[in-house]
């Protein structure tokens, strides 16, 4: 716990800065600390409520979101998270999927994003509805499983998409990650509880207010000057090392 609360107060920093949580890199840093794993899920979305929620706020006063835009990815990505929380996952698949996730998570912070439209979004069409209603199923299901929110994965989309300026998809991936993690950690929580588990969460309560400090000072920062491309080159090549050691230890349990 010692090595923990510093490196989720540092890790919520970084990425409430672009506006994500961090879920994905708080469940490395614990299963590298040999947290149990079935645990870790709802940690991590405890965590990326309280750092997301910071990060919509302060995003969103800055670059208001319209929910109408966003709509399409949230109506399926919610029930999908909640059901991912629900599912039984073996121990060996689900190192396999968070490293996965972090390797995405690194490519899609060091790979340059193209900046968006000055312009708000507008109503979604059909088209967008049709891309919309997929992309968000398939994400909020993996954010349930892992425990992560999806936002690093939507942000890529929203920049195809031409959705609106950075600080707008920051903002909206903010709203994304929240509304999924709170699902989330619904379906997690409820599958603790009928293992009989909630009691093993007690322990890490310390990582919560650490999470909140840091998320509220990179939230800040981003919001009113979104961070330098080397923060986020740093930060990818950092999540890019974990995502190695984790596929590395996945390939040594087969």
């Amino acid at each position: 716990m010692t090595t923990l609360i510093p490196a989720f107060f540092v890790t919520a920093i970084l990425y409430a800065m672009v506006g994500f949580g961090g879920g994905s890199t708080y469940n490395a840093l614990l299963v590298l600390a040999d947290t149990d794993y079935r645990l870790l899920p709802s940690l991590a979305l405890a965590c990326n409520i309280i750092v997301v929620s910071g990060g919509a706020y302060h995003f969103s006063r800055a670059e208001g979101v319209r929910w109408p835009a966003l709509l399409p990815f949230v109506c399926l990505s919610v029930p999908m998270a909640w059901l991912g929380g629900r599912l039984p996952v073996a121990e060996r698949l689900f190192v396999g999927l968070l490293g996965l996730a972090l390797l995405a998570t690194a490519l899609g912070m060091l790979i340059r994003q193209p900046v968006g439209s000055a312009g708000p979004p507008s109503a979604p069409g059909r088209s967008a509805w049709l891309v919309a209603l997929p992309t968000g199923a398939a994400i909020g299901l993996l954010s349930g499983i892992v425990g992560i929110g999806g936002g690093i994965f939507l942000a890529p989309v929203l920049y195809l998409m031409n959705w609106g300026t950075a600080r707008a998809v920051a903002a909206a991936s903010s709203l994304f990650i929240l509304v999924n993690s709170i699902a989330g950690l619904a379906g997690q929580l409820t599958k603790l509880g009928d293992l009989g588990r909630l009691r093993d969460l007690e322990p890490y309560w310390l990582l919560l207010p650490a999470v909140l400090a840091g998320g509220q000072i990179g939230s800040r920062i981003g919001s009113r000057r979104l961070p330098a491309r080397g923060i986020r080159a740093l930060t990818g090549v950092l999540v890019l090392y974990v995502a190695l050691r984790l596929l590395w230890r996945w390939a040594a349990m087969a």
